[in-house]
């Protein structure tokens, strides 16, 4: 069992849950194992999400008819592998990675699990690489440094269209969300994203809790109603 992001005396029976859910719903495959085992070896940490998020993910993009995908927050490839499977013929995700130890990893992944082809995978930093981007995204799935959040947001409503689903991933910290006066940086930018989704008129949004193998946080997601 992967330890927490979030300890706590359920976690155990949280992560059981999240198994029984992936052996029947979300089960892995060489590929995805693969991957997991790559990024591991490599030292990445693990902040890949967990399989039943990434069967969710690559739900989405079916449900929204997405071809054209954009991923703020690479690491190791696990997330993109699920979303690449899960798009139309022509479809391409964009994805963008800060480090390049962890792009390369990523990019082995990607080549093993068979969906290089349709990947586009950026290296540097994103507030440097989304303004070289074209638009428009129908789908974006924001997982990176969460200070940023807010950066990313105001970017993916630029490169959007009106549909465009955002999710946002990470968002209750464990319950740290709630704190107005924490100074941990991945609070403060996660709460001024939610600000920004309670006040854009161009978003309708909700956020839900999860607990789960990853312990407890949640994810927001929105839809452009307006440009």
């Amino acid at each position: 069992m992967r330890a927490p992001d979030y300890p706590s005396p359920d976690a155990p029976k949280w992560a059981a849950v999240d198994a029984y859910f992936a052996d029947l719903l979300a089960p892995g495959d060489d590929a995805l194992n693969s991957a997991l085992a790559a990024n591991e070896k490599a030292g990445l940490p693990t902040h890949d999400v967990s399989a039943v998020q990434g069967k969710f993910l690559a739900l989405l993009v079916q449900m929204t008819g997405a071809s054209k995908v954009l991923e703020i927050g690479t690491l190791g490839g696990f997330s993109t592998i699920w979303m690449a499977r899960a798009l139309p013929e022509n479809g391409m995700i964009t994805t963008i990675e800060r480090c390049p130890d962890h792009a390369r990893v990523a990019q082995e992944n990607l080549l093993v699990a068979g969906v290089s082809e349709k990947v586009d995978l950026r290296i540097g930093a994103a507030v440097e690489v989304l303004p070289s981007l074209a638009g428009p995204f129908d789908l974006v799935f924001i997982d990176a440094d969460k200070p940023n959040n807010p950066v990313y947001l105001e970017w993916a409503i630029k490169l959007a269209r009106v549909g465009t689903v955002i999710v946002g991933d990470n968002v209750v910290r464990g319950g740290g969300v709630v704190s107005p006066e924490s100074t941990d940086q991945n609070v403060v930018g996660v709460r001024q994203f939610l600000d920004m989704l309670s006040t854009d008129h161009r978003l309708d949004s909700t956020a839900l809790q999860t607990v789960g193998a990853k312990g407890w946080d949640g994810f927001s997601i929105s839809i452009v109603k307006a440009l």
